[in-house]
């Protein structure tokens, strides 16, 4: 069997979405009783494995880094009766893609960050390229499967006049898709090389802190640990938890200790000794929503459980102040009596 013919390779605008598109072999009329099926295999030069895509179709729209060369093959598959159901496969045909890049690498924007806070808005930070001159300006573009075109961001965060991040908000549509982001600066008499980047969102979420933590030890030394989700539109099926403690050490740095990482908002750990134990707990996303994500920060830095002795100290001291008052009181009726 023959190979596809024409493969080709187009950029629609899409910040690293291209167009892969092929025709049929020639002599594929020929084989009625037969299926025909094309392998298409993708990567941008440079990675170590093929992505693979087994399809009837002529044409694929897949994500690539605009900073690398793009390669793409195609071949044909045959089975059928017309092949004694044996499959055949033709010889590959190839073709390859890259962006014109301008400027020198060391002038592309340095140490670029995103976090996608609560499930609610992406905020993106960058520093300047090496060679960055005065006055330079910075976008960011975005697109992602559903919108029209390329969007650039509408507020930007600023250092000195310069942009240095973004702020992008109702991204919900976005989220478990590629979003395609470049970074480009101009200046005057200087090419700059821009920055071309895919994210994932659910991989870069971060939540708030826990709420509502409370604390408590029952009269068998048993410590129970309970907690909310955080504010903000992270699913709370998606969270896990890590609870730490820590012996209250005053002054001095406590040293904290992991003693679980759930799903579950509460916790209950057995205490054999009688210390006093600080609590605190963070959350992030957990493996059924993301392959990675950040932890929140943790809920106030120590959160403090008297012992029992302690409550019934607190107990006793008022109850000890009270019989003493009164005895006193009556002492001095008595002595006022015999006066």
């Amino acid at each position: 069997v023959a190979p596809p013919q024409d493969l080709q390779i187009t950029d629609p605008g899409l910040l690293g979405s291209l167009d892969i598109e092929w025709k049929p072999p020639l002599n594929v009329q020929t084989f009625n009783e037969c299926t025909v099926k094309y392998k298409f295999e993708y990567r941008n030069t440079g990675d170590r494995d093929w992505k693979v895509v087994f399809t009837r179709k002529l044409k694929f729209r897949v994500g690539f880094d605009l900073s690398r060369t793009a390669e793409v093959k195609v071949q044909t598959l045959l089975e059928g009766r017309c092949t004694d159901d044996v499959e055949v496969q033709s010889d590959w045909i190839y073709a390859t893609f890259q962006v014109p890049l301008q400027g020198r690498l060391e002038s592309e924007v340095q140490n670029f960050h995103c976090i996608y806070h609560d499930w609610e808005y992406l905020k993106c930070t960058w520093q300047p390229g090496l060679l960055a001159p005065r006055g330079v300006h910075y976008g960011l573009y975005y697109w992602y499967e559903g919108l029209d075109h390329a969007v650039q961001c509408d507020d930007y965060i600023q250092d000195h006049g310069i942009n240095i991040g973004c702020m992008l908000q109702n991204l919900s549509q976005a989220e478990y898709k590629d979003l395609s982001i470049c970074v480009n600066g101009s200046a005057a008499a200087t090419l700059l090389r821009p920055l071309y980047i895919t994210l994932r969102l659910h991989n870069l979420a971060k939540p708030s802190p826990p709420k509502q933590l409370v604390v408590s030890m029952s009269a068998s030394e048993e410590l129970h640990v309970a907690w909310s989700p955080p504010d903000g539109e992270t699913p709370p099926q998606c969270l896990e938890y890590e609870v730490q403690l820590a012996e209250d050490q005053g002054e001095a740095k406590a040293a904290w200790a992991s003693v679980s990482t759930q799903m579950e908002t509460a916790l209950t750990i057995s205490r054999a000794n009688q210390s006093i134990p600080c609590v605190r707990v963070r959350g992030r996303t957990n493996i059924f929503c993301a392959d990675e994500g950040f932890w929140s920060e943790w809920t106030q830095e120590c959160f403090s459980v008297s012992r029992k002795e302690d409550k019934q100290l607190f107990i006793l001291i008022p109850v000890i102040l009270s019989l003493s008052s009164s005895l006193i009181i009556f002492m001095l009726i008595g002595q006022c009596k015999k006066r």
